[in-house]
């Protein structure tokens, strides 16, 4: 009886070390997503320009148009962003998209090395996209940890936002 309760105590034991092994790895390496999104909100009104950036992001200086957007952000910095009909609602341009490359923009709120509050923000490398506003963002970056309440933006080369993830 008492190689069956020392047996059943190793068993216990092997399976918690387990657990605890698998949730360590799951927390340092898995593409755990941690922003989803089917849409996202272009740049108009207020936020065009310089007068009220976001995060320190500022806005395209015309209003712009999108069909639609989806995208990922996981735990390990992978990112996918999808638009279709990115375009100028405003101006000479209106109906179209005249850059040839957008990138993405993330903002992470973080905490900084004195225990600060800090806003991190990393430009992906620019994506070929089309007339029509068509893009398709597929990269990597390394995310602050933590990574408090992502902002996904696409911008232009420069960094300037079109849209931005939310609804």
């Amino acid at each position: 009886m008492r190689k069956i309760l020392v047996a059943s105590a190793l068993l216990v034991f092997a399976g918690a070390v387990y657990v605890g092994l698998a949730n360590a790895q799951l927390s340092d390496n898995a593409a755990v997503p941690i922003l989803t999104w089917e849409s996202m909100v272009p740049v108009s009104g207020p936020y065009k320009g310089t007068s009220n950036p976001i995060r320190g992001i500022t806005g395209g200086a015309l209003a712009w148009m999108i069909s639609g957007a989806s995208g990922t952000l996981h735990s390990n910095g992978a990112l996918k962003v999808r638009t279709r009909g990115l375009v100028f609602a405003e101006g000479p341009n209106t109906g179209t998209n005249p850059f040839p490359f957008l990138r993405a923009e993330v903002s992470c709120l973080s905490i900084g090395g004195s225990g600060q509050a800090t806003t991190v923000n990393q430009l992906t490398d620019a994506f070929p996209a089309d007339s029509m506003g068509n893009v398709t963002i597929n990269t990597k970056l390394t995310l602050p940890k933590p990574c408090l309440a992502p902002i996904v933006f696409v911008t232009s080369d420069t960094g300037v936002w079109f849209v931005a993830t939310g609804k």
